[in-house]
Formats: structure tokens, sequence, C-alpha cells
């Protein structure tokens, strides 16, 4: 998928699919799917390294990743996050920001919120650099929208969103994610808008969706918000299978004669 790709896919009426991927192992199984399109989110922070927000990301760790994703996934079209206040310190650590990661092999930048962004994307759009929006839920701004809740629920957050979605289509970005926004809204928001709609807890009336992989494989089982399928049950299935492997240690049917060497 290349970056024109984008606005084909809205135009013809085809959905968008996108995934989560944040290893080499990882990406080059998902290099083999038809999946459109890999993103390398700051979500990494929480899934990969533990802690409990996205705020910890930071360029060196999401170009580490985005480098390990390209080389294991050399097809995919690559959206790196631009992390956690990196687009807030002025144009220079912006750009500098985008270079990291652009050099490490992401195909396009995402970059969250819409006001105080709609310069440096412009910026940035002006400058050769594919840039993805995001609007609705913006997880680096957790703490300031007290949790990880619906946004647009009443008419005037409603309108802040229409109008946030099209100044970051006006300043040239070639698409945009809409997370925890009431379907209706959504819907009516990707109809209006000439880049395509990238869901996640937006319903089914965008352009396309996107989930976070270890969500959609069901590796914590706990884990189960209203928007979210559980495609499998590998969290409970690796668990099994560690436990058959401990039990054939210690009564040493593994490793059989036939699984050594002679």
């Amino acid at each position: 998928m290349k970056i024109h790709d984008f606005l084909n896919r809205k135009q013809q009426g085809k959905k968008i699919s996108m995934l989560t991927c944040y290893d080499y192992w990882t990406a080059c199984i998902l290099n083999k799917t038809e999946v459109d399109c890999l993103l390398v989110g700051d979500s990494l922070a929480m899934v990969v390294h533990g802690y409990d927000s996205t705020v910890h990301a930071t360029v060196d760790m999401m170009a580490t990743h985005i480098q390990a994703v390209r080389r294991g996934a050399p097809d995919k079209f690559i959206v790196g996050d631009m992390p956690f206040l990196s687009c807030s310190k002025g144009l220079g650590p912006a750009m500098d920001a985008v270079q990291a990661l652009m050099q490490a092999g992401a195909s396009a930048v995402k970059i969250e919120g819409a006001d105080h962004q709609v310069d440096i994307i412009r910026h940035i759009v002006e400058a050769g650099v594919p840039v993805m929006g995001h609007i609705g839920l913006t997880p680096q701004s957790v703490h300031a929208l007290g949790g990880h809740k619906v946004q647009g629920k009443s008419e005037e957050k409603a309108k802040a969103l229409c109008q946030a979605a099209n100044r970051l289509a006006d300043a040239g970005c070639f698409s945009l994610v809409m997370e925890c926004v009431p379907m209706k809204l959504a819907s009516a928001i990707s109809h209006n808008l000439s880049i395509p709609v990238i869901g996640i807890g937006a319903g089914p009336g965008v352009d396309g969706q996107v989930l976070v992989l270890q969500d959609l494989i069901g590796a914590d089982t706990e884990f189960k918000p209203r928007f979210l399928r559980h495609y499998a049950q590998c969290g409970t299935l690796l668990e099994q299978v560690v436990n058959q492997y401990h039990q054939d240690v210690t009564d040493v049917s593994f490793p059989a004669l036939s699984e050594s060497y002679q």
C-alpha cells in the first residue's frame, strides 16, 4: 500500500485495515498477511515496556521499534507515532523527531491533536513527510481528558471534533485516526471529510479500522472494552503451551531421543 492508496480506497468505498506492530518477529508474520498498514504506536510504552500510559514513549524508543518493524515488514506501509510532547517544543525539535522516525523506516508519522498541531503538521507536510492525524480520545492527553472516555458526546464537543477533522485535512493530513467517538458522529465526519478516517471505537461507518495486535489476539483476556473483538485467546493458549513444556521437562519426556544428537 502506498500513500495515494489511502485516498483511492476512500473514493472506491473499500475499507482500510491497520494493526499495531512493535517488533521484528511480529512484523515478519504481519508482512505475510493482507493487512493494509502497520502502526508502530506509542502504545508500545504500555504493551511492550509496561508503563501505565503512552506518555513514557520517547523518540529514541519509537525509532528503535520502527527500525525493528521495518526490517521485519519491508513490504508494508508503516506509520510511526510522534511521542508525547515531541511536537510541542518548537519547530526544530519537532523536525528532529520527524527525521529520526522517518530515517528509522517509517512511511509516515502520526500526530495527536488538532488546534495546537496544525501549523507544525502543515510544515511537516510541506517538507515532504506524510502525516496521519489523530482526534477523539488522544491517549497522550489522557490526564487532561480525565481518563479513557468517549469523546464528542455533547453537541458542543461533537461540533469541535468536526472542526478539528476539517482543520487537519486542510493542513495536509492524508488520513486520520478517530478514537472512542459515537458511531453516528464518526460516520458523519467520515462522510463529509475528503480524507479517510480510520476508527478505533468509532463504529463501522468510517473508512477503516485499527486495533492493537495484542488486544486482537487476546493476549490479555481481562482487557475487553466495548470496541474490541478477540479473534483468538493467545494468552490462554501460551499459558497452556508453557505449562505443557514445563511438564515435559520435569517428567523427562522432552527432549526425546529423536530430538537429541546421537
